[in-house]
């Protein structure tokens, strides 16, 4: 059975990765908290004790508002700590699989979807650095495999970390008669994240380089919004918008390579809702 050696453990991603992959690998988790202020030396030597065969690297700051605010925190979080996750890795033999985002897709005038050779010049702090990380992990450890997340979502349940996300906007606002803003020329996937984490035993097997890994989807996110709460069965107020950009990501180089792919945004939705019982199936 393999070990994987879980950063970001406690966060959205990671806890259930904790939970969803228990039985599947020997799971082992950096401390919590230690990454916020450890150094390389501390990341190494932990590393070097655990002896992972993969690390599974999901800690971020991935508020793209907080990394706008605070660069040089984005910078050490989102830059270099994934950089001296690949130096250990190297160091023992170990593989790494990190998270990046669609977020470096950011400011191309284009409609998509975008594949994985697109040129980029990323609009915003976060998704520089998401690139930047990108390019210098691949540098020291050609077999990383980096994977560009969408926006995902959960709903409260089975004791695990929640934070604000499509699916749970959309009911809060529906539940405390607040109006979420969409545009109209707003184009993204928007993922289920335990899809993300049924799908992560592949992408440990992927060969090194970048990889889109999400949902896809066709609408806009004023109409994704009202076919969400067509499916919900819930009616907040939504205001129509007209400001452009598209995350769109074309999925076929993970479907070739891993033999497998997500669920469009959609059906993803109804997914995630089953999955609560709370549709029928």
């Amino acid at each position: 059975m393999k070990k994987i050696l879980v950063s970001g453990a406690g966060g959205f991603v990671g806890a259930r990765v904790m939970s969803q992959l228990a039985g599947r690998y020997t799971l082992c988790a950096f401390p919590k908290g230690m990454l916020a202020a450890a150094d390389k030396a501390a990341v190494e030597e932990l590393v070097h004790r655990e002896q992972p065969d993969v690390i599974l690297h999901t800690a971020a700051i991935s508020d793209t508002a907080y990394s706008e605010q605070h660069p040089e925190e984005s910078y050490r979080a989102n830059v270099e700590l994934p950089c001296w996750m690949a130096k250990a890795a190297k160091e023992t033999g170990a593989g790494l699989v990190a998270f990046s985002s669609d977020q470096v897709y950011a400011g191309l005038k284009e409609h998509g979807p975008f594949n994985e050779k697109m040129p980029l010049s990323p609009a915003n702090v976060y998704g520089r650095h998401k690139w930047e990380a990108e390019q210098r992990v691949l540098d020291i450890l050609p077999d990383a495999v980096l994977l560009r997340a969408t926006w995902m979502y959960d709903l409260p349940g089975y004791g695990l970390p929640v934070r604000g996300n499509f699916l749970l906007n959309l009911y809060t606002a529906a539940l405390h008669g607040q109006t979420l803003r969409f545009s109209v020329n707003d184009y993204r996937g928007i993922t289920f994240v335990r899809e993300a984490v049924e799908l992560l035993p592949q992408a440990i097997e992927l060969p090194g380089g970048v990889y889109n890994f999400g949902s896809e989807n066709d609408c806009d996110m004023y109409t994704t919004a009202l076919r969400a709460c067509e499916i919900l069965g819930i009616s907040p107020a939504l205001e129509k918008q007209d400001w452009p950009r598209s995350l769109l990501m074309d999925g076929r180089k993970l479907r070739t390579a891993a033999g497998c792919g997500f669920s469009d945004t959609q059906t993803g939705l109804v997914h995630c809702l089953r999955d609560y019982g709370l549709m029928r199936r």
